[in-house]
């Protein structure tokens, strides 16, 4: 958000794949375009694949971060699902960083949900879900941020097992006449380069810079209210997914956010 204040003051335009909190666009800024869902799409899915596979599932427990919005952004997605679907919704904020993470522990006991949604920092993230084995046996579903990418499993082991998580890429997921190179191409070039299997988080930064690339063909300029422009009217997609934005707060609304599992220490993409 900050960064964004700045691109705005010198109207150059913030290319933007990593910041996702909605709140980023709520301000309408002219100068930031997203390339990332935004944060209240990650688990909009969840209440609704819980549905189906869980008919009589309707108590969900969100903890979230309480400081700043993406959090919060997070969890009002998973609200707003579930009242789709009938499901109730507990709201449970906790601070960065999680100083005792039995705290959170006492409090799903006391709520005893079904579903437990976490959306925290990474680290704060893995502390809570290493309470799992003394969560209450009402719990049949878990889901959290961190779980779309790779570190969240090698660093939990067994405990990731089961787990649904969002991500913005998987190299599975392919797409017909898209911009650039497929996700073989990227993949080999990565682990070429830096030797592991990259996570959405770099699929992101590199499909960034194949739209940028197109919105320069198009525009047949580097002026940033051209490009800005000419943004607003690209409708394609990438090996990373779908690019549209929203023409008056540059907020990504094309792309589709992947809803993962992992089950048997592999990262598994649900149907939609």
């Amino acid at each position: 958000m900050a960064a964004g204040e700045i691109a705005e003051e010198y109207k150059k335009i913030l290319w933007n794949y990593g910041g996702t909190s909605d709140e980023i666009f709520s301000h309408g800024p002219r100068y930031l375009i997203g390339i990332s869902s935004p944060a209240s799409d990650y688990l909009r899915a969840l209440p609704h694949w819980l549905a189906k596979q869980y008919p009589k599932l309707c108590r969900i427990c969100v903890v979230y971060l309480s400081q700043g919005s993406f959090g919060w952004q997070v969890a009002r997605g998973v609200m707003e699902s579930a009242q789709e679907t009938g499901q109730l919704v507990e709201l449970v904020p906790v601070d960065t960083p999680l100083k005792d993470s039995g705290a959170a522990l006492s409090i799903l006991l006391d709520i005893t949900p079904e579903a437990v949604v976490v959306a925290g920092s990474f680290q704060d993230e893995l502390a809570i879900m290493r309470t799992r084995p003394r969560w209450p046996t009402t719990v049949r579903a878990v889901a959290a941020v961190a779980a779309g990418i790779a570190a969240f499993a090698s660093q939990l082991g067994q405990l990731a097992d089961g787990v649904f998580g969002p991500s913005q890429w998987e190299p599975g997921v392919s797409f017909p006449r898209i911009v650039g190179p497929p996700s073989d191409w990227f993949m080999n070039g990565f682990q070429i380069r830096f030797g592991p299997t990259p996570d959405y988080v770099a699929a992101g930064s590199f499909a960034t810079g194949l739209i940028v690339t197109e919105c320069i063909r198009r525009a047949a300029s580097l002026d940033s209210d051209q490009l800005r422009s000419t943004a607003s009217d690209l409708d394609c997609h990438t090996f990373y997914g779908g690019f549209r934005i929203d023409a008056q707060s540059g907020k990504q609304v094309g792309h589709r956010i992947l809803l993962i599992r992992w089950q048997n220490g592999k990262k598994v993409v649900l149907p939609s």
